[in-house]
């Protein structure tokens, strides 16, 4: 009983402490967990305003042309195959000179030794026939109208051993162009942005939020092979064509009130 006793006077004290300071709320300002009718909450810019894509799209005469090539060689024996493989690249590497082709802008892209082998169905297992080295390089070809005769004189060079993976155009320095497509993208935005503020009778702000992206199409690849006994052709025909340098950006306009 006496423990009892003496948890309802504090239950009753407790209950009196609350209930004087729902009191003292109520005359001084707002209750526990109230927000003061001055203060208003700022959400996220990022989740209001008008959102809005825009493209600029301007076109690129290639300045550069990117050729993937190199030497494969096969032999019963390593050494034999890696001989012929240096003599042939040698062969190429000299003509890639001999075509203004300067030694900066020559680059190893892979050089690999490895086994030639096929399956026994007889015996059950793999056999092997010989070695395959593959030296690849990547050369930058900065005359574009003697891109073609380059081809040539690397295929006549490197004869049969010869690989040419393919060929890719770009600009050198696409800063000028890349500007120009931003300031399409912007405008395009901005013309957007107004038209929806007009529609939906909303005044619109300024940027609060931009974000780009830059795209430059993909190189297209063709391989080539000199075939053995192939007989002589004209000229290798290229053509650069242009490349479309593309800026796409996303941008949020607040809305005023």
């Amino acid at each position: 009983m006496k423990k009892l006793g003496i948890m309802a006077t504090g239950l009753a004290i407790v209950v009196l402490i609350a209930t004087l300071a729902g009191c003292a709320a109520g005359a001084s300002g707002p209750a526990l967990g109230a927000v003061p009718s001055d203060l208003k909450l700022s959400l996220n810019s990022q989740q209001t305003g008008i959102w809005v894509n825009g493209m600029g799209k301007v076109s690129a005469v290639p300045d550069i042309a990117s050729l993937r090539l190199g030497i494969e060689a096969q032999s019963t024996k390593v050494a034999e195959a890696q001989a012929q493989a240096a003599d042939a690249m040698d062969k190429v590497m000299k003509a890639l000179k001999d075509s203004g082709v300067a030694d900066k802008d020559i680059q190893t892209q892979s050089f690999n030794i490895s086994k030639v082998t096929r399956w026994n169905d007889k015996e059950q297992k793999e056999e092997l026939l010989g070695y395959r080295v593959t030296n690849i390089v990547q050369a930058k070809i900065r005359t574009m109208n003697k891109v073609g005769a380059t081809i040539d004189a690397v295929a006549t060079a490197g004869g049969d051993l010869t690989r040419i993976d393919g060929i890719s155009f770009s600009v050198e320095d696409p800063t000028t162009y890349q500007d120009v497509a931003r300031q399409k993208a912007m405008a395009q935005a901005e013309a957007k942005a107004k038209q929806m503020a007009q529609l939906s009778g909303a005044k619109l702000g300024k940027p609060t939020y931009i974000t780009e992206s830059v795209y430059y199409p993909q190189p297209i690849y063709a391989g080539y092979e000199k075939m053995a006994g192939a007989p002589a052709m004209a000229e290798t025909p290229i053509s650069a064509g242009e490349l479309d340098i593309t800026v796409n950006v996303q941008v949020v306009y607040s809305i005023l009130d």
